[in-house]
């Protein structure tokens, strides 16, 4: 959810780029940049951000997880242990 402090215009942030980078890094909240009048650019820090898109990968993966829970429920698939041994000849790795 975006707040009312974190709307600035471009010229603002411009002008006192080292308060708002400041203030980004410790809140950790994205601010909204202005132009005209209009949103025009969304800034965050780099740390926000690798959260944000961690999220987001993520929840792209929610559906495969959700249909492969489906199938293990059904009986369908292999057991665990036999996909990772199948892992480990496929790298040529050591069988445990």
């Amino acid at each position: 959810m975006i707040h009312v402090d974190d709307i600035t215009t471009l010229t603002e942030f411009q002008r006192n780029a080292k308060e708002h980078i400041k203030r980004l890094k410790k809140t950790g909240r994205p601010e909204v940049l202005t132009v005209n009048g209009k949103a025009e650019l969304v800034v965050l820090n780099a740390a926000a951000y690798q959260k944000l898109a961690d999220a987001a990968e993520f929840s792209e993966t929610l559906p495969v997880l959700r249909q492969s829970l489906t199938e293990a429920n059904r009986g369908e698939g292999i057991p665990a242990a036999k996909a990772l041994a199948d892992v480990r000849v496929a790298l040529g790795l050591k069988q445990r």
